[in-house]
């Protein structure tokens, strides 16, 4: 059954993609750079203006706005290509990504300025950095830092209603998320969550968990709770000894 078409109108959108069986994409700093030149090289062909983005170890979170019927387009080309150079670079092929992206339309001032503090944020929620402009990796470095503004981030909302004003800047970004609104968000739109890499179960870390369990009914919960923890299908798979359509299955009817 073919899938259906993507309903886009002119406005703002959140764009959230991730690595297939959540799989790190971003390895190394010439990665995230290279996403990051992707965004700006593509989105004037587009009409694309990018607000703001977070890029994750395994996911990315963006900011866009659109004028016209572009947004699918736009982001096939740039997971197309990034994939490309991806599997090009390590050596790997088959998919990057965990599907077609998921884009949720902003409906009001309130998702904007929630989805804003929510995207540049998240490194900080991960505890990953102490200060938001610590990460690298987001639009808020270039702004906090005084670092030159990417040309793709000259229309962005920051740029527009800031522009070198750096202390209110940064007093906005600091703000405290409105609770209810992002509440609200999280149904709407199941907003993927930082995850905290520390915690997340190494290989080692597994075979310890595992060790010596016989009963399945305990053998799944671990699994379900492995996998909430960041840990990939494939791994469990390869510790254990099952198929990973097993261990999916599991995840699926436990999860």
């Amino acid at each position: 059954m073919p899938r259906k078409p993507r309903i886009e109108i002119a406005g703002y959108y959140h764009v959230v993609n991730r690595g297939v069986e959540q799989r790190v994409i971003f390895k190394e700093k010439e990665d995230y750079k290279k996403f990051e030149e992707l965004l700006c090289t593509y989105a004037p062909s587009y009409g694309i203006t990018i607000h703001n983005y977070c890029l994750m170890s395994n996911h990315y979170h963006l900011l866009i706005e659109i004028e016209k019927e572009t947004l699918s387009k736009f982001m096939r080309q740039i997971n197309m290509n990034y994939a490309i150079y991806f599997n090009k670079k390590y050596k790997r092929s088959g998919h990057l990504w965990q599907g077609r992206f998921k884009s949720w339309y902003v409906t009001d001032d309130a998702y904007l300025y929630t989805l804003i503090l929510y995207i540049e944020q998240n490194p900080l929620k991960a505890k990953m950095v102490k200060k938001i402009e610590e990460y690298q990796y987001s639009t808020a470095h270039y702004f906090l830092n005084e670092e030159p503004i990417p040309i793709c981030l000259k229309d962005s909302y920051m740029a527009q209603n800031y522009q070198n004003d750096k202390e209110a800047i940064e007093a906005f970004l600091y703000l405290p998320i409105d609770s209810s609104v992002l509440q609200q968000l999280k149904r709407g739109a199941s907003l993927v969550e930082a995850p905290n890499i520390d915690k997340r179960p190494k290989e080692e870390d597994l075979k310890a968990i595992f060790e010596n369990i016989t009963d399945i009914k305990e053998r799944n919960s671990k699994i379900v709770q492995a996998y909430k923890d960041g840990c990939s299908q494939h791994m469990m798979a390869k510790v254990l000894g099952l198929a990973q359509s097993t261990v999916s299955g599991i995840v699926k009817r436990y999860g």
